[in-house]
């Protein structure tokens, strides 16, 4: 047993509005040790997701992280000491971890209905586990292949493109032929995914008038719009612009998550009756089954050098809670991640 101090970060105050590192508090504590049933794991990586903060606020039902206790998230980390079966010392996994150095677990997740942790390839980098191949990836892979439908030279317009989902699907759509047009916040997300991904064309909804931008991007209108932020004024634009049969996934709500109450829904969703479009939601947590499936397209898209996971890496568990805000202040360059420890024995 690793005679160390656990370092966590305990939920404080219920994020309303916005996320601030005032909502998280630092403990310290002895290492727990696994009782018959339980596996120590060792935390390495934790993914620092958007819709993390829905089990915050309180308001996921069982999901939800009661206060005092430790933030839970998606996160990579390797068994250190075991006595459940099937797990053992050594052993790379992905689960339901915490903002913390070591979690305890007994397979099944913290919560009632928290995902299992599942183990990982021992040759598989951990923080890949967590951003292209991890939800980040599915949400990407079903949204675009099985909503979208992009074919060979149609416009796909994501926004949120510097974030982890957006980067990947709008990579996704390219490899399938399709004009990709994406939407940032600010000039320098704008030119560094320009430069990261060579688009059709990048725009920064912060300095330029998007609307005029896509008129010049997306001269024939929209094919695919993949919503990743849940503003309703960039919905807007991208609707009445939908070419026919359009279609319009709607992956993520960024901009209300924090939110007490929820703005008014978009004014030009009749376009969608006039254009006989299509819009739809993706939960990639409903499509495990195929899983696989999406994982073996985008590893063998990442051995030709066509898809490249980005992904902006805080190191520290002490920078935690900042981390997490810049999700939520559109600094991060691809999927944010923070490197708790490089080895089990740190």
């Amino acid at each position: 047993m690793p005679a160390k101090i656990n370092r966590q970060w305990i939920l404080a105050k219920r994020p309303r509005e916005r996320v601030e590192a005032s909502q998280f508090e630092w403990r310290e504590s002895p290492v727990p040790e696994p009782r018959e049933g339980e596996m120590l794991v060792r935390n390495l990586w934790s993914l620092l997701h958007p819709t993390q903060v829905l089990f915050l606020n309180g308001d996921s039902g069982d999901l939800s992280v009661p206060l005092g206790t430790p933030v839970r998230g998606a996160g990579a980390g390797r068994v250190v000491a075991s006595k459940l079966p099937g797990f053992a010392p050594g052993d790379l996994l992905e689960g339901w971890f915490g903002w913390e150095d070591y979690t305890l677990s007994n397979g099944h997740g913290p919560g009632r209905d928290d995902p299992p942790p599942t183990k990982l390839p021992p040759d598989l980098p951990a923080q890949h586990a967590l951003g292209a191949f991890g939800i980040t990836g599915m949400a990407a892979y079903f949204g675009v292949l099985d909503i979208g439908k992009p074919a060979p030279g149609e416009t796909f317009v994501v926004d949120s493109a510097a974030g982890g989902v957006g980067s990947i699907a709008g990579q996704i759509a390219q490899i399938r032929g399709c004009r990709v047009v994406g939407i940032v916040s600010g000039r320098e997300r704008r030119d560094w995914l320009a430069h990261e991904l060579g688009w059709a064309g990048v725009i920064d909804r912060q300095s330029e008038d998007v609307g005029a931008r896509l008129d010049a991007l997306c001269p024939d209108g929209i094919d695919i719009y993949f919503d990743n932020t849940g503003l309703v004024p960039l919905l807007d634009l991208a609707l009445v612009r939908l070419r026919s049969h359009g279609r319009v996934v709607l992956c993520g709500g960024t901009s209300v998550y924090c939110l007490e109450a929820l703005p008014p829904g978009p004014a030009h969703y009749f376009d969608l009756i006039l254009k006989e479009g299509r819009m739809e939601g993706i939960y990639g947590a409903m499509h495990e089954a195929r899983f696989p499936e999406a994982r073996a397209a985008l590893a063998a898209w990442m051995r030709e050098g066509r898809l490249k996971p980005l992904e902006d890496v805080a190191v520290g568990l002490e920078n935690a809670p900042a981390a997490f805000a810049r999700v939520f202040e559109g600094k991060n360059r691809g999927k944010q991640l923070l490197k708790i420890a490089e080895t089990e024995t740190e």
